[in-house]
């Protein structure tokens, strides 16, 4: 039987897009993380969600925002869902003077690996904004 520490722990939180969104969701991310011991990667976590969280409030208008969390083997995999299949979210250059579009870019700097996964097939009914910290 494998030891409790190496099983892999699935936890879902889900909020409404609204502006206090990314607040909660960032801190109840950080405090699972701090539970499951993974301490030093909650700075990163709370850094990542808030920025995928505004993002949906920003750019869609699903009413639900769901994350889901894979903790196993001190790695944790969270993946940011919207209802929203129309926008297909990238990575941009910032100019220096602008308080926004970094969200992606800090994902893919600070991730071990990140990505966007569409629901549904051909015809998508929302997609999945994910990141894995190590």
């Amino acid at each position: 039987m494998p030891e409790a520490a190496n099983l892999p722990y699935a936890y879902r939180l889900s909020a409404p897009n609204s502006p206090k969104s990314p607040r909660v969701c960032r801190d109840a991310i950080a405090a699972l993380l701090q539970a499951n011991d993974l301490h030093d990667l909650a700075d990163t976590a709370k850094l990542l969600v808030s920025e995928a969280v505004t993002n949906v409030n920003q750019h869609t208008n699903t009413q639900l925002i769901h994350i889901d969390t894979l903790v196993r083997d001190r790695i944790a995999t969270i993946a940011v869902r919207d209802g929203s299949p129309d926008r297909h979210p990238y990575p941009r250059d910032a100019k220096p003077d602008e308080e926004g579009g970094r969200g992606l870019f800090l994902m893919r700097e600070l991730a071990y690996a990140w990505g966007v996964t569409w629901e549904n097939g051909l015809r998508p009914t929302g997609k999945h904004i994910w990141f894995e910290l190590r």
